[in-house]
């Protein structure tokens, strides 16, 4: 459910954004997502009124940047020999681009509450009961697979930690919007799965504990027991 390694993937993010930047760029891209099927070069190229060379590079761009993706036809409908090599054709990917300042993880969230929200309509259990395990089972696998420290893991995933007289305050909350609608799920939802990254590092050091406080996460990882 977490990515492997969010800031690569973020960085990926930001680069196809900035891509876009380039305003014949957004127009191809904008016209190949709006066509029910593959565009080619020349189609493009004639649908802008731009030379097949400078279509051909932008698209390609893109493609680079995973925003398109490239497959091969025949357009003439004939096969075997003398059928000519297949187009180059460019379509919309399934590549999803959010970026969020700061930092936001409302995905994550989503999953987690239908997740929750489906086991407990088939086992009875309760929602919120099953809501902690799951964040608690996802913050222990985040933990145990990551090589990071726990400061470097907390970065590099949006809490925004620093240090504060022997505890470690997250300066942002990833789900800050949800949080401030329906604190007590989400936090509760925050607090387990930060309890399972602790968990998940081997971590004895911090608890996870409730502390909330105006402009930031209402966990705050205490060096002594809550």
């Amino acid at each position: 459910m977490f990515v492997d390694n969010p800031k690569e993937v973020r960085d990926a993010d930001v680069s196809a954004i900035a891509a876009l930047d380039e305003p014949t760029r957004r127009r191809l891209y904008e016209h190949v997502v709006r066509q029910p099927g593959p565009v080619s070069r020349d189609e493009a190229a004639a649908a802008l009124g731009v030379a097949r060379q400078t279509a051909a590079f932008h698209l390609d761009r893109l493609a680079d940047e995973a925003l398109l993706d490239v497959v091969y036809e025949r357009r003439s409908g004939r096969v075997g020999p003398g059928a000519g090599r297949p187009a180059k054709l460019y379509r919309r990917s399934t590549k999803q681009i959010a970026i969020s300042l700061p930092d936001r993880r409302y995905e994550l969230a989503g999953r987690l509450l239908a997740q929750s929200v489906e086991e407990s309509a088939a086992t009875g259990e309760p929602v919120q009961q099953v809501l902690h395990r799951k964040a608690e089972e996802l913050g222990t696998q985040l933990g145990g697979q990551d090589s990071a420290d726990l400061f470097d893991l907390l970065e590099r995933y949006g809490f925004e930690p620093r240090h504060d007289e022997g505890t470690i305050v997250l300066g942002n909350c990833p789900f800050h919007l949800l949080a401030r609608e329906y604190t007590q799920t989400v936090c509760g939802m925050n607090l387990h799965l930060l309890r399972g990254v602790l968990h998940g590092l081997g971590e004895r050091g911090y608890s996870a504990c409730l502390s909330p406080s105006p402009g930031r996460c209402c966990v705050r990882l205490e060096s002594v027991p809550c």
